[in-house]
């Protein structure tokens, strides 16, 4: 611990003691812009502000209590430590995760200030907007700016377990990497992370956004909802009158949230577009949120000759041909399917279908569904056609093991439910005429399970039982 930090005798005590050191900390940085955009900043003005940080002290002889845990046994190290920005955000998520500890050791919180300096983009997004060249030139002389090799992934990938550093990492993001990813999330989604709800849907089609955006002003002006919020921060509230015009420019994965009421979770629909790209980058931001679940929703090409178009698909297995995660998660790491999310799936489609369960199969198959990155694999499927057989694969897209990988990777539970709108092998190309026949029958059913999967999921996640261990690593951090 540092000298000055303060040690909180209760979660919210903590809690509110780093929303105040925060707030304290940019005040520090706004007032160092102000004197050097006036030309009153002495040369010897070093003051900046720092991200606050939070430490956790658990006795070493509680280890033996810990067995049921993901974190296992603690043995020598017992002090748990990380930088914390934006806290008003993450305020139920942090007062979750240090009651959780609270609850199962006799645990010391320390809240004090780190030596991390908070980044001047991120203190102040458009601090250089009325600056003139000369004086924007300069920043980077006066202010400190991200930290580039030490805002990365490495507790994610499990790097930190070989460091043995005095403190072991608290959470999964630095303050740094989180503040990465809150700027990242404004600017590919064009709506701030505070509308962001922990249940996640994502699309590849835009038609599901127009189904979704349907359904939820019906839920906002029958008074289950509270608000749609769209991209640009345009919110409908129950009098179904949008608080301003459609944004513009639609940003690159535009993403939409309906608020409900009544107890129900809330849900965020992201457009993210063809492409496992797309998928990487935004799950990559979306992760520092801390989502309950994210599920995939979307088309894809159904490779079996008994399958129909239409019919809907859930991936078990995945096979990674997609090549963008694999510096950090090479393709011999398998991916567990999580079996609440498997299930609730399954339960979604039957209720939403009515199929008698009997004949449930027929309509819902389950297998290995393959991403690739070439949009024309077709073009070139007798190079390919020797490892889809010997996969088993019965579909490919080119999102959905992406979108997995990455839950896999940061923790988050996921899940995949496609559905075959051609069947390239077969002869049954997706041309316009089959296309919007196809739509019209399946986009509003299929966004219709992945809601109803996801009032199921939240069950789970009250019950605790959603966040599985399978995801948790060697020296997991404490916060999940």
């Amino acid at each position: 611990m540092t000298t000055d930090s303060t040690l909180c005798a209760t979660p919210a005590e903590a809690v509110a003691l780093l929303e105040k050191l925060y707030a304290e900390q940019i005040e520090i940085t706004a007032a160092r812009f102000r004197r050097y955009a006036t030309s009153a900043l002495a040369y010897d003005d070093r003051q900046q502000g720092l991200y606050p940080q939070i430490s956790v002290e658990i006795p070493a002889d509680q280890a033996t209590e810990t067995s049921h845990l993901a974190a296992g046994h603690l043995a020598d190290i017992n002090i748990y430590r990380t930088t914390i920005t934006e806290p008003k955000l993450y305020r139920l998520y942090l007062l979750d995760q240090l009651q959780r500890i609270d609850a199962t050791f006799t645990a010391k919180i320390w809240v004090g200030l780190s030596d991390t300096p908070i980044p001047l983009a991120f203190a102040l997004e458009d601090a250089g907007a009325g600056l003139d060249r000369a004086k924007k030139e300069k920043l980077p002389n006066y202010f400190h700016t991200p930290n580039l090799v030490k805002t990365n992934d490495e507790i994610v990938d499990g790097g930190q377990i070989f460091q043995g550093e005095e403190a072991s990492a608290l959470a999964l993001f630095t303050a740094e990497r989180v503040d990465y990813s809150l700027h990242r999330i404004r600017h590919y989604c064009a709506t701030d992370p505070e509308h962001f709800q922990p249940f996640i849907l994502f699309t590849n089609y835009q038609r599901y956004v127009d189904e979704f955006i349907e359904y939820g002003l019906k839920e906002v002006t029958s008074g289950n909802a509270t608000m749609l919020v769209e991209p640009g921060n345009r919110i409908t509230g129950k009098d179904g009158k949008p608080s301003a015009p459609p944004i513009a420019k639609p940003p690159q994965m535009p993403a939409y949230h309906l608020v409900r009421s009544n107890g129900r979770p809330g849900v965020t629909l992201v457009n993210i577009g063809v492409g496992p790209s797309n998928a990487k980058t935004i799950t990559d931001h979306l992760a520092v949120l801390r989502p309950h679940v994210w599920l995939m929703i979307g088309h894809c090409g159904a490779l079996r000759r008994t399958q129909r178009l239409g019919d809907y698909v859930l991936a078990h297995a995945y096979l990674r041909d997609d090549n963008v995660l694999d510096d950090v998660l090479p393709p011999s790491i398998p991916l567990p399917t999580i079996a609440e999310v498997q299930l609730a799936l399954t339960e979604a489609v039957q209720a939403e279908t009515g199929i008698d369960k009997s004949k449930l199969k027929q309509q819902l198959r389950t297998g290995t569904v393959v991403t690739t990155g070439d949009r024309n694999w077709e073009l070139r499927f007798e190079q390919i056609a020797r490892r889809l057989n010997q996969s088993r694969a019965i579909a490919i897209d080119m999102e959905s093991a992406t979108v997995a990988a990455n839950g896999y990777r940061y923790r988050v539970p996921y899940g995949t439910l496609l559905c075959a709108s051609d069947k390239p092998l077969h002869g049954e190309i997706k041309l316009p005429g089959m296309a919007d026949a196809f739509y019209q029958e399946r986009v509003g059913q299929h966004l219709a399970i992945g809601l109803r999967a996801i009032d199921l999921l939240a069950e789970e996640a009250d019950a605790g039982t959603l966040h599985s261990r399978k995801l948790r690593s060697f020296g997991e951090p404490l916060f999940r």
